[in-house]
């Protein structure tokens, strides 16, 4: 065998040709969801860090959560109407009005989600996990209703699924009674549709 018939193998040490047996794969990147959980858990350290006074994590408590909450509503984007305003309850509004920009309810849920997630993650008891505090629960229900309200948007809880029970009736139909006008054709793909697999 001439030495370019040779079947690649691993690399030794003075040998340079990468080796089509040991291939080196990328290290995988973290998932959207990691990733934006990771940034999460970050910018709510740096808010414990900055906090006055300066808040141990272990000290932090499902208030404190909450507080986080407040705190972002400056950076959102969501318009929620205040009572006195004249677009209260409307969806479209016509005109701009003066109202606050807010953190959407969906987009603090996802939020906390992820912090009580990476909390976890990071060391933190179940017992102990702010964000999953009743008292969050709660203030993430009343921010809903009220933006519900403000938005003249209704958020429908959603039905459980239930599993699907087929019931088969059998029919018994002698063939040479069948007329064509019968109205029962089982090769017909309107029967099929209507019985799900």
């Amino acid at each position: 065998m001439d030495s370019g018939s040779q079947r690649p193998g691993p690399v030794s040490e003075g040998d340079s040709r990468p080796s089509i047996l040991t291939p080196s794969s990328p290290p995988a990147m973290p998932s959207r969801y990691e990733s934006q959980k990771r940034r999460d858990w970050t910018t709510f350290l740096q808010y414990l860090k900055n906090h006055k006074p300066p808040l141990a994590l272990s000290r932090c408590s499902g208030a404190h959560a909450i507080e986080f909450l407040k705190y972002l509503d400056q950076f959102g984007k969501t318009k929620v109407h205040v009572a006195a305003c004249p677009y209260f309850g409307h969806q479209q509004p016509p005109s701009p009005c003066a109202c606050p920009l807010k953190q959407a309810w969906g987009s603090l849920d996802a939020l906390i989600g992820r912090l009580r997630a990476a909390y976890e993650e990071n060391g933190g008891r179940l017992e102990s996990n702010p964000f999953a505090a009743r008292a969050v629960r709660i203030y993430l229900r009343e921010v809903r209703e009220s933006q519900a309200k403000a938005r003249g948007i209704t958020y429908e809880k959603k039905k459980r699924k239930r599993p699907t029970t087929v019931n088969t009736v059998r029919v018994d139909v002698a063939p040479s009674r069948q007329t064509e006008g019968d109205g029962c054709n089982i090769g017909d793909p309107s029967v099929a549709e209507a019985v799900p697999p």
